[in-house]
């Protein structure tokens, strides 16, 4: 059994079942019926709410358990996503989409990470957007969440220059009590990026 499969392997779920505070906040930017990419995206709470919108939604995650909640999620929500079992090194970035989203991915070490950005910038048609919620480096001294590992974590700076010249609709670093599951709970240092794909 792979690492996430382990992790996932747990009654209930890891990280709740609602979304993000920063997916239901953020998801009224998008236009009616987006079609919207959601990556390593876990138990599915996020493409969930996303489809429950009436967006057109397609997920991958790495974990078959994590998709298996995932399925059953959708189902009691009666919504449908295009769930897809696959690693991020793995997926088809050739497909175009409005938006990707990527909530808490920071698994992934700077040289993954910059290259994962990359892809997720292509995927986005022009006028798309990529919207990105994670921890900044202080999280590791809060421990309520994420991978401890301060070179993953997100700045306002590295956001920006990874993304320079796209429009910044939303870059924020902030504290918040989040209750997300065991998973995420409790006092948090969260980034946020939100930006739009020059056309």
């Amino acid at each position: 059994m792979s690492f996430w499969d382990k992790r996932y392997q747990r009654d209930g779920y890891l990280f709740g079942t609602e979304p993000a505070e920063f997916v239901r906040e953020q998801a009224g930017g998008l236009a009616p019926g987006s079609r919207v990419l959601c990556l390593a995206d876990g138990e599915g709470r996020n493409s969930v709410h996303l489809a429950g919108l009436g967006h057109d939604v397609t997920a991958f995650d790495a974990s078959v358990v994590a998709q298996d909640k995932a399925r059953a999620l959708a189902a009691d929500r009666g919504v449908s996503v295009a769930f897809h079992h696959a690693r991020i090194e793995d997926w088809d970035w050739s497909q175009t989409y409005d938006a990707v989203v990527g909530v808490f991915i920071q698994f992934a070490p700077p040289d993954l990470r910059d290259r994962l950005f990359g892809w997720m910038a292509q995927a986005v048609v022009p006028g798309g957007r990529v919207m990105l919620h994670g921890y900044a480096p202080r999280q590791v001294g809060y421990g309520t969440g994420g991978p401890g590992v301060p070179e993953n974590l997100y700045t306002e700076a590295l956001l920006r220059q990874a993304f320079e010249g796209w429009e910044i609709l939303r870059l924020a670093d902030y504290d918040r009590e989040i209750d997300e599951g065991p998973g995420h709970s409790g006092r948090s240092a969260l980034v946020d990026l939100v930006a739009r794909k020059p056309v």
